[in-house]
């Protein structure tokens, strides 16, 4: 029931109706952080069945996002980390009213598909796992990147951890795991979940860091309304459960 009456809603916010009474399908233009990637794999094409509509996706980093933006990339509506959607709308680049809190995610610890679960239940396990890896692959941009390395200093591993770390861009995590070329995976859960590796877990509550994402819709977005409506569809409840599946919680991070 809640399913028939989301489609019927989304179907009404949609609908562009010309003269004639028919729906014009619209070309929808996302820019859209890469921690997204399955959950957009699947809620955007029940987007594009319920309305008709079209959405032509660039998934990239989340600070790469901004810098496409940046360059002049025409667009209709972002998706990324928070800062990079404050950021955009103190620009004038997205509607300061469109702006959406749309759902936050840990940082967690992948490894090759069948391979033993180290542990990773405490700080202090934690610690000895990276020490104990030949090698660790992290975010070669974005949050989860930044924070790990800083994390590293912070426990006091900075210099040990050196050479073995491997920056790499999301589209490599899969593999390099698959192929033995990195032990362990630390980055945004989703990242984990979405690809070729094993999530073991989220790192201990004490070290742990919560990548926040937002949304907006561009001003010069040339289709304002159906922009709208996918980030209303993007965000309504009925979407928690593919989003829980892919390591995310709709909403802001709780304080």
């Amino acid at each position: 029931m809640k399913a028939a009456k989301l489609a019927a809603a989304l179907t009404m916010a949609l609908a562009i109706v010309s003269s004639g009474g028919k729906v014009r399908a619209a070309e929808i233009v996302a820019k859209v952080a890469d921690p997204f990637t399955a959950i957009i794999a699947e809620l955007a094409p029940r987007f594009e069945r319920q309305t008709g509509h079209k959405l032509l996706i660039k998934l990239t980093p989340g600070p790469v996002v901004k810098r496409d933006i940046d360059a002049g990339e025409p667009f209709d509506l972002a998706i990324s980390i928070t800062p990079v959607i404050d950021a955009l709308v103190k620009e004038g680049k997205l509607v300061a009213g469109s702006r959406l809190d749309v759902a936050y995610s840990g940082i967690g610890v992948g490894i090759k598909r069948g391979a033993p679960k180290p542990d990773i239940g405490s700080v202090e396990a934690f610690k000895r796992t990276l020490l104990q890896a030949k090698s660790v692959a992290h975010a070669a941009q974005g949050q989860s990147g930044i924070y790990f390395k800083n994390l590293l200093e912070r426990l006091g591993i900075a210099d040990e951890m050196r050479s073995k770390l491997k920056p790499l861009p999301p589209e490599q995590f899969g593999p390099a795991i698959a192929s033995g070329e990195a032990e362990l995976l630390v980055v945004t859960i989703p990242l984990i979940v979405g690809g070729a590796a094993e999530l073991v877990g989220p790192i201990p509550a004490d070290v742990q860091f919560y990548n926040s994402f937002g949304a907006g819709v561009a001003t010069a977005a040339k289709q304002p309304e159906a922009a709208s409506a996918f980030l209303k569809m993007f965000t309504a409840a009925e979407a928690a459960p593919v989003f829980n599946a892919n390591g995310m919680e709709l909403g802001a991070p709780k304080k």
